[in-house]
């Protein structure tokens, strides 16, 4: 009898660290901002950038659960970059995305549009300009 519950609980071992991995991920916050912490949540929070400031932004998903988490970010109406991350996590977690330009951004209204799994997730909006 006892083999039979060993082996039972290594079967729900397996499920506890493998179940995020057919779940749909839940966002339940998106961070931007100038900088990352050691666990990628964004530090200091901000919608105003500097035109050579890197960009942060950070997906916060609850629970378990994998997929595809996409940022679309925009300056006006133009796409200018629109990475993606294919994830999975056992226990909430958070993905950092990060937009940066060599020459440095120009002045004006961007947006940040993220997906997960091609479907809308949430949109934050931010600012260049030229001094903060």
């Amino acid at each position: 009898m006892s083999k039979l519950h060993s082996f039972a609980a290594l079967l729900l071992l397996l499920c506890l660290i493998r179940c995020g991995s057919g779940r749909t991920l839940t966002v339940t916050s998106i961070q931007l901002g100038r900088s990352l912490n050691s666990d990628k949540t964004v530090g200091g929070f901000t919608t105003t950038f500097a035109p050579d400031d890197t960009v942060y932004l950070s997906v916060l998903t609850g629970a378990a659960g994998s997929g595809t988490i996409r940022v679309r970010w925009k300056y006006g109406d133009r796409v200018i970059d629109e990475p993606k991350k294919q994830v999975s996590y056992n226990m909430a977690a958070a993905t950092d995305f990060r937009l940066q330009s060599p020459g440095g951004f120009p002045r004006g209204d961007y947006t940040a549009e993220v997906f997960v799994n091609d479907q809308p997730a949430g949109t934050r909006d931010f600012h260049v300009e030229i001094a903060r």
